[in-house]
């Protein structure tokens, strides 16, 4: 591999799937949930409805400490609504196959961990929603049919619901 070779590859956006995480959690800062973000400290301290606002170190340390989360794996959604503590992954899979179905089976694992004290979600936007026969599509409508996977489009409904 050349220098111009190098140059390119390095120079290449990143892919949607990949930028997801950092402009899931802008749209959750704009208050499209109606929930008031808070830092680590102040929702530890706090028993109101909120949505945790903090890194995945932040997220993760939350849910191992106290929702009895096992993973070493960053969360993209912490919320606490009427009681009830709601975490989540956040995934925006452009195309089928290679490493969107990894992107999908890593959220579809934080959405089956057992034993866990909250309600588990993916929230999933993208080719996963359009019918035929391919595995995502397959998967989200007969493996995982069971399962709170959702567009983001209808998580506040969702939230609100509970």
């Amino acid at each position: 591999m050349g220098l111009n070779k190098i140059y390119e590859q390095c120079s290449e956006p990143k892919e949607t799937n990949r930028q997801i995480g950092p402009l899931f959690r802008r749209w959750l800062q704009k208050g499209t949930l109606g929930l008031p973000l808070l830092a680590y400290k102040d929702f530890v301290l706090s028993e109101s409805d909120a949505i945790l606002d903090g890194g995945d170190a932040e997220q993760t340390l939350f849910a191992q400490q106290n929702l009895n989360y096992q993973r070493n794996k960053g969360l993209d959604l912490i919320i606490r609504f009427r009681g009830n503590y709601i975490i989540g992954e956040a995934k925006f899979l452009t195309d089928f196959g290679g490493h969107q179905n990894a992107q999908f089976h890593d959220a579809m694992t934080t959405l089956t961990t057992p034993n866990v004290h909250a309600i588990q979600i993916a929230v999933l936007d993208g080719v996963l929603y359009i019918k035929s026969n391919n595995k995502l599509f397959t998967e989200i409508t007969q493996t995982y049919s069971e399962h709170n996977i959702m567009s983001a489009l209808v998580l506040r409904d969702f939230i609100y619901q509970l």
